[in-house]
């Protein structure tokens, strides 16, 4: 995609020295950009005689043109070590959205770039012979080599020097030559290298090839396709640029580029060989390629983007996946957002501070999207199997920008099909759809998830759970969990934890269990059964997480002796054969008082480093003895604990298993690992995994985000057979819906949500507009089911 550019009118030349939109395109005086004006700036901004920009990309040359029209007096270089002519890629993306910014900064550019868009509304999703088509996403593009003639000219046309054919100076020389050097050199910027120590950049190279091609015909949508092969899943993603021009860029996981010996083929016979794939596609017509090769995608993260006078714009500074299409459109909104800071603040170290300070929280909120799209791109194989519709649905769901609500609004036929297909009532959102684990039926796909509250005596739940999880329990949602209940003194985290240990602790539980049945009559009530091992006898939450006790600490048993964190945790004994025996006889004790209290359902807690975890980790499990090992040595006390529990456990009710599927760090539970754990626990009677990650370690590295977690559930879900509950920063009805249309979730898992809101799910479905049984309101509270009046509404 691309921002904002200058454009000539039709039938005007743009040859070198010719003026770019004199008449009928962009003037002097009126603003080139998208959202915010970068007019001459005569009088205004730090005093940069000499500017140098390295890079003659479509973000450099824009930076390029822009900082010579704040002043016509600048010297402004461009060094461009290629031709002309030489480009990545075949055609640049816009969408709508886009568009309507360029239309709101400057309506004269806007009609401009009308004259010369191909444009389309539709996405075709093909799959397994079936084509898939959703409307009103609202698509425009051009070619890239088009593109970047106009930015040439318009740079000679403004007096910029463009210098093709020429290396850069090195970086220092740059530097101490120039007011400003803008690093616009792309993804292996040797700017960016040269001064890595201060930008300290981070690049991870993912695991999928691809390869840039073009078609000489015009798709009449943007089409997503597989290819499932001998040598496994193969994408085309294709796209029109020109009225006789598309794009086609074909990917696939590095195993299956070896196996198909794409490794060993050149440019010519890797263009044959991917239109003989896509065949059906293409019409039976040929691929073209302009110095193609296969690539890996390079994800670039800069701790800082600029040091001295010297500032990364676009790739250089940051990279997100092709799949959404954002690469141009981030390096010219840079180069927008560059010049505007340099208008507007008088030294330069200011302005490139809040050039950072501006762009940075849009570039990673993208990189985000980007991530979710690329992992879902190469997860492909594990998504195949959705019937059409939903694979479709998935897919264009995939980065969470794109969304349910978003969806309905721009497609609504198509979103009803998906909605019929998942077996929504009329009217009725897939939240609000039942969903049935053993004999229990739940009235909605929402849990409250467990949340510990550190308030307990004696492990004794009191007033304030009874009116916590109450008041959970009549805001609607399908299931409400405990915290994690203690089965033993030496089990809790902290004094404040609440415990089923004592016939005392079960008969309070059952008074909670009794008032959400009685008034919040089908709400389902769960327990969390767990232990927290090496992670136990520390001081409350908001005390000091994970902090020792000042005193009165108990002894800690884990798999192995290895402290939480070493010289502030105490080392916990490692279990042996008895103290196995006795732990695993505390679960069955507190499973059983659970029955008794009246809860609907169970979960083994299994995540979050405590004791069940720890068995898990490979990081925190060095045992040589039959309990340690290997994966299935690792498992085998889990599943232990699990099989008593589930033998004393009734029947007809539910079991479910909280495991963290990552740890979040290197040499830690693997994605394979985390299929096998599910499908272990599923074997042995597990009706559904609960999914969330890390807290094995402390020195863990989430990759935090919204719905962060969800792609573990997915691949759970859908590799092992087994329902899950999707968990980590989902906080809108519409995630829900996404996730559950999308087929990544059975169930979704809110916490903090319901803790900001207790009666989430009930405003959830008022703003639905939904009144059916899945969602009712106590008789009590049906005068508040839609929202006050306000002082302007009232």
């Amino acid at each position: 995609m691309a921002g904002v550019l200058t454009m000539p009118g039709p039938g005007r030349g743009v040859g070198t020295g010719q003026a770019v939109g004199t008449g009928q395109g962009v003037g002097a005086g009126q603003s080139p950009g998208a959202g915010q004006g970068v007019g001459t700036g005569r009088g205004s901004g730090p005093a940069l005689s000499r500017v140098a920009v390295v890079g003659g990309g479509p973000g450099g040359l824009y930076a390029a043109a822009l900082l010579k029209r704040l002043d016509p007096a600048r010297e402004v270089t461009v060094y461009e070590r290629n031709a002309p002519s030489d480009t990545f890629g075949f055609g640049v993306v816009l969408s709508d959205e886009t568009l309507g910014g360029i239309r709101d900064a400057d309506p004269v550019v806007y009609e401009v770039l009308g004259r010369d868009l191909v444009r389309w509304d539709d996405i075709d999703v093909v799959h397994r012979g079936h084509r898939t088509t959703s409307t009103g996403h609202g698509f425009a593009a051009l070619g890239r080599r088009r593109l970047l003639e106009i930015l040439h000219a318009r740079c000679t046309d403004l007096g910029v020097r463009l210098r093709f054919r020429t290396e850069a100076p090195p970086a220092d020389v740059l530097a101490a030559g120039h007011d400003l050097v803008v690093a616009a050199d792309g993804v292996h910027s040797r700017t960016r290298e040269a001064h890595a120590g201060h930008f300290r950049p981070r690049i991870t190279i993912h695991r999928c090839r691809y390869i840039w091609l073009a078609a000489d015909f015009a798709f009449d949508a943007f089409r997503f396709e597989t290819a499932e092969t001998e040598y496994g899943v193969m994408q085309l993603h294709a796209y029109p640029y020109e009225a006789g021009a598309s794009t086609a860029i074909v990917e696939m996981r590095e195993e299956v580029w070896r196996a198909a010996g794409f490794d060993e083929l050149d440019e010519a016979e890797s263009t044959a060989r991917c239109a003989k794939i896509f065949a059906e596609a293409l019409g039976g017509r040929e691929l073209r390629s302009h110095h193609s090769a296969w690539t890996a995608f390079r994800t670039v993260v800069n701790e800082r983007w600029s040091y001295g006078n010297t500032v990364l714009i676009g790739d250089a500074a940051h990279t997100a996946h092709f799949s959404i299409g954002s690469g141009t459109k981030l390096a010219v909104e840079d180069a927008l957002a560059l010049a505007h800071s340099l208008r507007d603040h008088p030294a330069p170290d200011e302005a490139l501070a809040a050039y950072e300070a501006e762009r940075r929280p849009v570039v990673e909120s993208t990189q985000r999207a980007a991530t979710a799209s690329l992992q879902w791109f190469e997860e492909l194989a594990g998504h195949v199997d959705r019937p059409p519709r939903r694979f479709a649905f998935d897919l264009l769901t995939r980065s969470r920008r794109v969304t349910h609500a978003n969806l309905r609004l721009r497609d609504p036929a198509f979103t009803a099909t998906v909605e019929r297909d998942f077996g929504c009532p009329p009217g009725t959102p897939p939240m609000f759809t039942p969903f049935r684990l053993r004999e229990l039926t739940l009235r909605n796909r929402i849990v409250v998830s467990p949340m510990d509250m550190y308030v307990a005596e004696d492990g004794v739940p009191g007033d304030f759970h009874l009116v916590h999880l109450g008041s959970r329990a009549l805001g609607g949602p399908g299931l409400v969990m405990t915290e994690m209940v203690c089965v033993s003194p030496e089990g809790r985290i902290t004094p404040g934890c609440t415990g089923l240990w004592t016939d005392e602790q079960a008969a309070a539980w059952a008074r909670i269990a009794a008032f959400v049945h009685a008034q919040a009559p089908g709400t389902a009530l769960g327990v969390q059964l767990g232990h927290s091992g090496r992670k136990g006898s520390t001081r409350r939450m908001w005390e000091g997480i994970d902090q020792p006790l000042p005193e009165g600490n108990w002894p800690l048993v884990a798999a192995s002796p290895l402290p939480y964190r070493p010289g502030v945790n105490q080392t916990p004994r490692a279990l042996d054969r008895a103290g196995l025996t006795a732990v695993r006889e505390e679960f069955t004790a507190a499973a059983g008082r659970a029955a008794r209290s009246g809860f609907d359902l169970l979960e083994l807690h299994c995540a979050h480093g405590y004791l069940l975890s720890g068995f898990l980790s490979p990081l925190t499990n060095h045992r040589t003895d039959a309990y340690g090992g290997d994966l299935d040595g690792r498992l085998r006390f889990p599943l232990e604990v699990f099989d008593a529990v589930r033998e004393v456990w009734p029947r007809d009710r539910p079991m479910t298993v909280r495991i963290s599927a990552t740890d979040w760090a290197e040499g830690g539970t693997s994605d394979e690992d985390a299929v096998a754990i599910a499908r272990a626990f599923a074997d042995h009677g597990a009706d559904a995994i609960d999914v969330s990650t890390g807290q094995v370690v402390p020195d863990e590295t989430p990759a935090y985000g919204r719905s962060y977690q969800t792609p573990y559930a997915d691949r759970i879900r859908n590799e092992a057979g087994v329902p899950v509950v999707a968990v980590g920063a989902i906080s809108s009805w519409d995630d829900v819906n996404s996730l559950l249309l999308a087929g990544r979730a059975d169930l979704c898992a809110l916490a903090r949500p319901h803790l900001y809101d207790p009666h989430w799910t009930l405003h959830a479905a008022a703003e639905q507009g939904y009144e059916g049984p899945a969602a009712p309101w106590p008789a009590p509270y049906r005068a508040g089911n839609r929202p006050p009046p306000t002082g302007r509404r009232g």
